[in-house]
């Protein structure tokens, strides 16, 4: 049980799964391209070509990065993650999945007033009080910078449908 614990994932494995995921994108940055076309017309590139390089960009640096790692690999046995580095990951990574999930359900404001003040009382050890006066000081500017600065509208929920901010 111990030696589970110690190698729970080893950096080989995550470079190779890194590697296969980075040319999954690369894959359809390159797909969304060529539906865009990556052609040249009588004004120029079109829509899709660059991005289309980028993505074959990507592709060939993951290539790479995979080949390297299944036959020239230095880091023989390095552990990556260990279960109680994990714990700690997923103490950051389960709340970013609450945000969104709250952002989907109730607006990016809402959402993002109750992850600061969570972070910042769970994680941050901060007094109630403290973190929600943060948390709604952060929210007002991102709207006084986005809505009102940029005018540029941000996912709401029914919570800013009930105040009027629309």
């Amino acid at each position: 049980m111990a030696e589970l614990e110690k190698q729970f994932l080893s950096r080989k494995t995550m470079e190779m799964v890194t590697a296969l995921l980075t040319a999954g994108a690369g894959l359809a940055i390159c797909y969304g391209s060529w539906r865009s076309g990556i052609g040249w017309s009588e004004m120029g590139p079109e829509a899709g070509y660059f991005p289309f390089y980028v993505g074959v960009l990507i592709i060939l640096g993951s290539l790479v990065t995979l080949l390297r790692s299944l036959f020239f690999y230095r880091h023989e046995g390095e552990v990556f993650l260990t279960m109680e580095k994990a714990r700690s990951v997923l103490g950051f990574f389960l709340p970013l999945v609450a945000f969104m999930v709250i952002s989907l359900l109730l607006g990016l404001y809402v959402g993002t007033a109750l992850y600061i003040c969570g972070a910042m009382m769970w994680q941050g050890g901060y007094r109630w009080w403290i973190a929600a006066l943060a948390a709604l000081a952060v929210t007002g500017l991102f709207y006084l910078v986005f809505e009102i600065g940029f005018q540029v509208p941000l996912l709401k929920g029914p919570i800013e449908g009930w105040l009027g901010i629309y």
